[in-house]
């Protein structure tokens, strides 16, 4: 798979890129990342990349022909995504990752200052993506995101492909979406703390059952809009009664699913 960025600070991928999953990609030959400097596709003395917006306002807006130089420069066909990271884009999550991991090619274009000339994003975009509602100096940082996120599906580059559908968001199409369940390991009393009972059981359908209970409370707590209803604590086997009490969710009616909009 291979991923090109379309960036001013092309310097600034020399650390991420070289890290986890994303140097494990490269070095088994699974992916392949292309930094480009959006300044080499100028054509001004100053190499310049911004401008004013038109209709006044504060800041800088990216011109639209350096870019459309730079995505038209590479080769690519009808299945490769070209992605604009910007705030106003579609909240990335986990179907996202896994849409673009069916890719062959993702072109990620990093927006900075107030933002990217919209004919951009309507006549070369396939994709517009925020990485979170909250403000970034650019789109470096998201593109990393999306990287990391969407090479974890590549085939071969996770030593354990099952590991994948245990962690948080592992199934984008499911209808109950949890964050994953806490995780303990040794030793099995720190501080006078310990570890659940039933982790040391030796009993799997006990854990599995307990796993499931624990990832649903840590959902509810952390992540309520993940779910359409309140719970009580106790309606799970957990002893802390919750005081927003509704009632218990249904897998098949109560649910919903963040990817269906």
């Amino acid at each position: 798979m291979l991923f090109d960025v379309v960036t001013i600070f092309p310097g600034f991928f020399k650390g991420p890129f070289d890290f986890g999953v994303i140097r494990r990609g490269r070095e088994r030959g699974l992916i392949e990342t292309r930094v480009h400097d959006l300044r080499d596709f100028t054509s001004d003395y100053h190499r310049t990349v911004d401008d004013r917006p038109f209709g006044g306002g504060e800041g800088m807006v990216f011109k639209p022909e350096p870019i459309f130089k730079d995505v038209e420069s590479v080769p690519k066909d009808h299945r490769s995504e070209v992605v604009v990271l910007s705030t106003a884009g579609q909240r990335f999550n986990q179907g996202e990752a896994l849409r673009l991991s069916e890719a062959e090619q993702v072109i990620l274009i990093c927006g900075r200052y107030e933002g990217i000339d919209e004919r951009v994003v309507e006549h070369l975009a396939t994709a517009e993506i925020s990485v979170g509602d909250f403000i970034l100096s650019g789109g470096e940082i998201a593109a990393v995101v999306v990287v990391d996120a969407v090479t974890r599906y590549v085939p071969g580059v996770v030593g354990k492909p099952e590991s994948i559908l245990r962690d948080s968001f592992s199934d984008p199409a499911a209808l109950t979406q949890l964050v994953e369940h806490p995780h303990y390991t040794r030793p099995a009393e720190f501080r006078g703390w310990k570890v659940p009972e039933v982790l040391i059981s030796g009993d799997h359908q006990a854990v599995s059952q307990w796993r499931q209970q624990a990832a649903l409370k840590k959902t509810a707590t952390n992540r309520p809009d993940l779910l359409e209803f309140g719970f009580r604590n106790s309606d799970f086997g957990f002893e802390e009664e919750q005081t927003d009490t509704l009632v218990p969710p249904n897998p098949k009616s109560e649910f919903r699913n963040p990817n269906s909009g």
